[in-house]
């Protein structure tokens, strides 16, 4: 090949490439202008797409390299500000990737080469990102925010769109971790429109989609996470040659999914993300996928698929609780649920990480027996809630207090939690919440003598199960209701009984012991004791011989 061919040859494989660039076809453009680069030497400008295509397509070890070797290219021509942008991004990747020796002495060298630029440079805000997101592992949001709003200040002084937004939406997610959440809140929001509007760079654009939707699903600002997951997926679906945020973005999409119902939709954005990374490949990504598909395949009842998923959660570095509880709590594991949670809680020390954790907790603790602790779990439940005032976290805090109370037998009180709550899960489009908080509501209406009430949350509640797929939910109302009609007609409960005596009084019925009804039920002992003495002051027994015959009489049996 002579030397013009090559020339032509390069010429044209940029030219592809640049199309390709344009179009977002982030692979092709990578392998085009790699191809004339091998050919010849690419100019700075396409040096550059090429190592964007590099950072978007996952290629970490190649975007780099390439951008080392931009970085000498700039300071060689003389062009230090351009060479200090390559080693800012140099910083920036090297610290998300956890290489903090290479970000480290990066970030030396690029801060002694702006130090002799008049006025300053908007360089300087890029290299205080890092220290935000110290500042914001360390739990510092008050100096996080500060340092953010310096980065905002210097991105409008030098006119960098990007710096400003990515400033600004860190700016957003520190005023978040001190609680100020409609400030915070309002911040993210600016930012996330300068990205949906096209103003900012690609890599910064999924920078502030991710960041933007971990951040609001930290204080459990769910219609945010609904509304900018739909965002970023149609930005991921535009780029289908897109690696980068794309692991992230399933995720996302998965638990979004599951929330509103549509679980083989989530399972579906799951199994997307095993096929695209190979394992050590966006941990995080995967981890929260697997963790989406471990919780769906606990709720269908398949649950030696679901204890292989949630193991698999635990190695890729997710903590795997409360689902893994459930699921023990599901298989009779009471102890080993309460110990799995209480590990998880010894290790929070954000109140909204506790939040996670603290429902299941005290779901587990009342199965147990144990009311008091319940109860203290739950009060810190509510103190979190007060703090953050998002509907999700009222609705959790309300439902799990009404859970404590229909133990303590304060049916009217928790009637009165469990209307709001069940009203915003209702809102929020999220069905199995709702059908959740309907049987609380069913108990709370029978233990108030409202047979009909209850009735009906029963027979609402298991056509949400039975839609949803939640074979295990619909089992249990099947066997809160009259056998031979499954909750379709008539489910009256008599005295008052609640569906857990009730499910108690059936199996004492067939001459079971307190300990041999324990067992079968999964429950304590203690709490079976309990249930048994308020089943014989409703009916008015004094003896099983007697609730026995209560039951025929009743066609419970």
């Amino acid at each position: 090949m002579s030397g013009s061919d090559g020339v032509d040859t390069a010429a044209a494989a940029v030219a592809r490439g640049r199309a390709a660039y344009a179009r977002r076809a982030w692979r092709e453009a990578y392998a085009a202008l790699l191809a004339a680069d091998s050919v010849a030497e690419l100019e700075p400008e396409d040096l550059q797409l090429l190592a964007t295509s590099a950072a978007l397509t996952g290629r970490d070890a190649e975007f780099l390299d390439l951008l080392e070797r931009l970085y000498q290219l700039h300071l060689s021509a003389g062009r230090s500000l351009r060479a200090a942008r390559c080693g800012v991004w140099l910083v920036l990747r090297a610290f998300s990737l956890g290489q903090a020796a290479r970000a480290g002495g990066w970030l030396s060298r690029v801060r002694r080469l702006i130090e002799t630029e008049a006025g300053g440079c908007a360089e300087e805000g890029y290299l205080l990102v890092p220290t935000v997101h110290r500042l914001l592992a360390s739990g510092d949001g008050l100096g996080a925010s500060e340092t953010a709003a310096r980065a905002v200040e210097i991105g409008e002084r030098f006119g960098d769109v990007d710096l400003a937004a990515l400033g600004r939406n860190l700016q957003g997610w520190a005023l978040l971790r001190q609680e100020r959440l409609d400030a915070g809140l309002e911040l993210i929001d600016e930012s996330m429109l300068a990205a949906t509007s096209g103003e900012l760079s690609p890599i910064v654009t999924g920078l502030v989609y991710c960041t933007s939707i971990s951040s609001c699903h930290e204080v459990y600002a769910l219609g945010r996470v609904r509304e900018w997951t739909a965002v970023l997926g149609s930005w991921c679906d535009a780029q289908p040659e897109l690696v980068t945020f794309s692991g992230v973005c399933l995720a996302h999409r998965a638990e979004v999914l599951q929330l509103h119902g549509d679980w083989s939709g989530a399972l579906e954005q799951a199994r997307r993300v095993a096929e695209r990374f190979a394992p050590g490949r966006d941990p995080e990504g995967s981890a929260n996928a697997a963790y989406q598909t471990a919780e769906i395949q606990r709720l269908r009842g398949e649950l030696e698929l679901a204890e292989a998923t949630y193991q698999r959660v635990a190695v890729l570095g997710r903590e795997p609780q409360p689902g893994l509880a459930l699921l023990r709590l599901r298989q009779g594991k009471r102890e080993q649920a309460a110990s799995g949670l209480r590990t998880a809680l010894a290790g929070s020390s954000s109140p909204l990480q506790r939040a996670r954790f603290l429902p299941a907790l005290v779901e587990v603790l009342l199965e147990l027996g144990d009311t008091p602790s319940a109860a203290a779990a739950c009060a810190e439940l509510e103190a979190t809630a007060l703090r953050y005032a998002t509907e999700a976290l009222t609705a959790f805090a309300s439902a799990t207090r009404a859970r404590v109370e229909l133990a303590q037998g304060e049916a009217r009180s928790a009637l009165a939690r469990l209307r709001p709550a069940f009203g915003i899960w209702q809102r929020s489009s999220a069905p199995y919440l709702a059908a959740r908080t309907r049987l609380l509501l069913a108990e709370a209406c029978a233990a108030l003598g409202d047979e009909e009430g209850a009735r009906f949350e029963l027979m609402a509640a298991r056509a949400i199960f039975q839609e949803l797929g939640a074979a295990p939910d619909v089992a249990h109302v099947d066997a809160l209701c009259v056998p031979s009609e499954a909750c379709a007609a008539s489910n009256a409960r008599p005295s008052g009984l609640t569906p857990r005596e009730l499910e108690v009084l059936r199996v004492l019925a067939a001459g079971k012991t307190n300990r041999a009804i324990a067992r079968e039920l999964g429950l304590s002992e203690k709490t079976i004791d309990r249930h048994v003495s308020n089943i014989f002051t409703k009916i008015a027994v004094s003896s099983r011989a007697a609730a026995t015959a209560y039951a025929y009489q009743h066609g419970l049996l």
